[in-house]
């Protein structure tokens, strides 16, 4: 049936679904009582005749619904054709033909719709993962259970071990690890802490880290938290993810559009092609007109159109349903379809192909001092700085220091735009750039100056440490690459896209950096949004399909200039989920070939359903017209139907754990990079003695 008639009987149907089936398996049974009636008992005429007509009415129930909606609808579509031939059948006086057309054709439509099912069931049961009460914290130690539906923004809620996260928000007490695959997909449990600012953080969801945001439907580990609401229960992510979900089932995807059309004019020129049988036989070869009315009536099952009409819908649902299964949420056929077709792939930086926030990768001593001494004193004054890159300091080099050597600093002063100053043991201690030590008087050692130029050309952020008169080293600090990066980069390249592009904002120094270190063709930094914009459509031209992923907010316009937006890390942003044809809903990159590979597989699939349905049709309509029975042609045409439907069902079991080249996705980090256990102590080139 065509995707019209398969959407208005999907709104009539859910509510007798079952009923349909039961109806066509009726019709089955009264149709093989008829057989054997007729054919082993000998039984009277009535009794078959009666037995036969049971099966119309069965078979022909809910046949006769849709063909009068299409009617209704100003179509003649297959539903229609089928009752027309089975109206046929009967007057030819082929009731028992007529008996097995509309039970095969029930009973094919009813696995369909049950086939069909079991890919929107996949995401619809998303909706039934969120438990219908909540333990509200209303006091120090007082609670109250609420429905769900009554939670506010900024209610406080106890989330005990193992149950289900009631809403979303963000962790304001205790530790513990959630299994989030129903929502991002993550395969593994992931490690939740509480948020240093409960009260910052209600103000600004959207910037809490994944480290801390928990979401509706998720599964809790073995430890028990309090949690802040940030949205009502039908904005969470989980509702969301539903709705439009919902949505992207009707939405079309190219090939189903053209068949469609195509529809349109293929059953009139069914209806045209029965009527030129009719004729020809009466009117030119002279036979009796029950004869040539039978024979159209064959040439009408034949040509119509089923197979064809559920060939892609069938593997489109199907990819879309299998792609929310592992955490990518799709926006209908058309993006489903495309993404398979891209020549270029364009990637923002900043949270896309790196982590997002800075980290340490370099702790070089100068000589005659030690990075363990380089790193305790660059904790200990860091440790009373709230500047970004001290953040990141503290957080790295944490694990690094043992207990027994850590410092105090006191006394600390920003100096703004050059670094910080403290004391340490009584002594002057600077952490700043080279303009910060020229002007304090420090002359560096060459093999200083000559690491912080080569970290700098690596795309560094680069901090010098001197304790007193002595210079202890440098620290190296950048947004670093994701440890997948590289791998999805060469994989989407060994699958066919042609170039493979880097847009960011930086400066070119450390967009060119990042694209060394992960092996981009070409990357272009120093762009505002409008520029980035600019830089799209300089890569669609030629007639290029282009993918641009980033993180759906600040990369909002490239996004919409390319074929294709991705958006990453989209669960928790409702920008994110909104702006982007398809959303990757963790930080994992890995999930982009993943989607490649998916989106050609259901091509693929889409190719072999037409292929099939017309060498069906190509071989049943001469068949037809040379004789072949009814009971025949029915099976094999209604056979098709379903196998159509199988086939694009294999999409469901599509394996995303392992891509190609045996990389999985359980061996790609999903949260931040490794705690500074490994910054990098020493230079490749020149070298340069750490110690």
């Amino acid at each position: 049936m065509s995707t019209a008639s398969r959407d208005d009987h999907k709104v009539e149907s859910h509510g007798h679904g079952n009923w349909e089936l039961t109806f066509a398996i009726a019709a089955g049974v009264s149709y093989v009582f008829g057989l054997i009636a007729e054919f082993a008992l000998a039984a009277p005429e009535p009794l078959v005749v009666g037995l036969y007509l049971l099966t119309y009415l069965f078979g022909g129930f809910f046949t006769v619904q849709g063909a009068w909606g299409s009617i209704r609808r100003g179509r003649f579509e297959v539903d229609f054709l089928m009752i027309v031939a089975a109206m046929g059948a009967l007057a030819v006086g082929k009731l028992g033909e007529g008996a097995v057309l509309l039970f095969l054709f029930s009973l094919g439509h009813a696995l369909e719709e049950y086939a069909m099912s079991r890919a929107t069931r996949s995401i619809e049961a998303l909706a039934e993962l969120a438990p219908r009460t909540a333990t509200v914290r209303v006091g120090p130690n007082d609670t109250v259970e609420r429905p769900v539906e009554e939670l506010s923004v900024g209610d406080v809620v106890v989330v005990r071990p193992n149950s289900r996260v009631p809403a979303d928000g963000f962790v304001s007490v205790g530790t513990t690890a959630i299994d989030q695959s129903a929502v991002t997909g993550e395969s593994i449990p992931v490690e939740k802490a509480p948020v240093p600012d409960p009260t910052k953080a209600l103000a600004n969801p959207e910037a809490v880290s994944s480290g801390s945001r928990v979401f509706a439907g998720t599964v809790n580990g073995p430890g028990a938290f309090d949690m802040v609401v940030t949205a009502a229960a039908a904005d969470t992510t989980l509702a969301r993810v539903v709705k439009l979900v919902t949505e992207a089932d009707t939405t079309q995807s190219p090939t189903q559009r053209f068949i469609d059309r195509f529809q349109r004019f293929y059953v009139p020129a069914v209806i045209l092609a029965v009527a030129v049988v009719l004729l020809v036989g009466v009117l030119w070869l002279s036979e009796p007109f029950a004869d040539s009315f039978y024979r159209a009536m064959l040439v009408l099952v034949a040509a119509s159109p089923c197979a064809l009409a559920i060939a892609t819908p069938a593997a489109v649902l199907a990819g879309v349903a299998r792609a929310g299964r592992a955490g990518v949420l799709v926006k209908g056929g058309a993006p489903l379809e495309t993404l398979g077709k891209v020549d270029a792939m364009a990637f923002d930086k900043t949270g896309t192909l790196t982590w997002g926030h800075p980290t340490v990768t370099d702790t070089i001593a100068a000589p005659g001092a030690t990075t363990s001494e380089l790193n305790a004193v660059a904790l200990a004054v860091e440790t009373l700085s709230d500047h970004p890159l001290a953040t990141a300091i503290v957080r790295d080099l944490t694990d690094i220091v043992p207990d027994q050597a850590r410092l105090v600093a006191v006394d600390l002063e920003a100096v703004t735009g050059r670094g910080v100053r403290a004391s340490v043991d009584g002594e002057l201690v600077l952490v700043g750039n080279l303009r910060m030590m020229a002007e304090a008087g420090h002359v560096l050692p060459p093999d200083v100056d000559t690491a912080v130029e080569q970290l700098q050309a690596e795309g560094r952020t680069t901090m010098v440490v001197t304790h007193g008169t002595r210079t202890l080293g440098v620290i190296g600090v950048m947004d670093a690459p994701k440890q997948e990066a590289s791998q999805t980069l060469s994989v989407l390249r060994e699958s066919g896209i042609s170039e493979l592009v880097l847009i960011s904002g930086d400066n070119q120094q450390v967009a060119d950096a990042v694209g060394r270190s992960v092996g981009i063709d070409r990357a272009v930094g120093e762009l505002l949004p409008e520029d980035k914009v600019v830089a799209i459509r300089d890569l669609t031209r030629d007639g290029r399909i282009t993918a641009m992923v980033g993180d759906g907010v600040n990369d909002a316009p490239a996004m919409a200039s390319a074929s294709l937006g991705i958006a990453m890390g989209a669960a928790g942003s409702a920008v994110a989920l909104e702006t982007a044809d398809i959303a990757l809903m963790s930080d994992d990159l890995g999930r982009v070939p993943f989607m490649v590979r998916l989106s050609r597989a259901t091509s693929r699939l889409i190719r072999q359903n037409l292929i099939a349905a017309l060498v069906i049709v190509a071989f049943l309509v001469p068949a037809s017209l040379l004789g072949l029975a009814m009971g025949p042609i029915v099976f094999i045409h209604e056979g098709s139907t379903i196998l159509v439907v199988l086939n694009a069902l294999r999409l469901l079991r599509f394996d995303h754990n392992r891509d190609h080249h045996g990389i999985t996705h359980e061996d790609r980090p999903t949260g931040r990079p490794a705690a500074a256990g490994a910054p990098r102590q020493e230079l490749t080139t020149p070298p340069h003695t750490a110690e």
